[in-house]
């Protein structure tokens, strides 16, 4: 596999591959190419990845360990709908690559295949991909300027409060996905890093009250911070700042 730097890449992909040196060429040409590229050989272990850090395209093959290709698939799709994936394998009859698509899956790539090829349809699928939250270092919401960086809000009457570090990752991740309603349980995946699955906590809800309180939006309904009934949390409309 040759590697090319000819694609203006960038973005962090995880490789899933349970191949020693096909994974290793992979992420040698994804790395060459711009990318920050990661690998894991094992499926439940590619979900734990996922969950712990949102990477933004997945290249996933089908004969895995742990679970296959198809499963991992699957779950995904059920945390992160638009996240970019592609099918990597050896298997390349036609009723496993329209298993793929049909699951979900955006492209599919059958080995043998170049470094150039695979690295054109990365860029392919990123750039059809659904707009993706934005991260803003800085910005306003409801009068109040946020900044991520130093870990602080300016309140509309002066008054300045800092963040603890986890307030300002979920501060930031609300105001990545604009109006989009956040469930606990993506919070807990995106945030934390934790499975929500058979976890019972209230901590989302504990720092989502602790945020409140610093954005001054905790003297009756909220306006800034606010609750969507059966859907999660959302941040009024955010205004970037330079």
């Amino acid at each position: 596999m040759s590697t090319t730097n000819d694609t203006v890449a960038g973005g962090h992909v995880l490789v899933v591959e349970d191949d020693p040196a096909i994974q290793r060429g992979l992420i040698d040409a994804l790395t060459f190419a711009g990318y920050e590229a990661e690998g894991t050989a094992d499926g439940l272990d590619a979900l734990q990845r996922a969950g712990a850090r949102a990477p933004d395209l997945v290249l996933l093959d089908v004969m895995l360990p742990g679970a296959d290709g198809f499963t991992v698939l699957a779950r995904l799709r059920e945390r992160s709908p638009q996240l970019p994936i592609i099918m990597v394998t050896a298997r390349g009859a036609e009723e496993d690559r329209v298993a793929g698509l049909s699951a979900g899956a955006d492209d599919y790539v059958v080995k043998p295949f170049s470094a150039k090829e695979l690295l054109a349809r990365v860029a392919a699928v990123l750039r059809r991909a659904p707009e993706r939250p934005q991260h803003m270092p800085r910005f306003e919401v409801m009068s109040r300027r946020v900044d991520l960086v130093a870990r602080r809000v300016l309140l509309p009457d002066g008054r300045e409060a800092s963040l603890s570090e986890r307030e300002t990752e979920l501060l930031g991740y609300l105001a990545a996905a604009g109006l989009r309603p956040v469930e606990r349980a993506e919070l807990l995946r995106q945030v934390w890093g934790l499975d929500p699955k058979g976890l019972h906590t209230r901590t989302v809800d504990m720092h989502v009250a602790r945020l409140r309180g610093k954005l001054g939006d905790d003297g009756g309904e909220p306006e800034v911070l606010l609750t969507v009934r059966g859907k999660g949390y959302r941040l009024a409309e955010v205004e970037p700042l330079p």
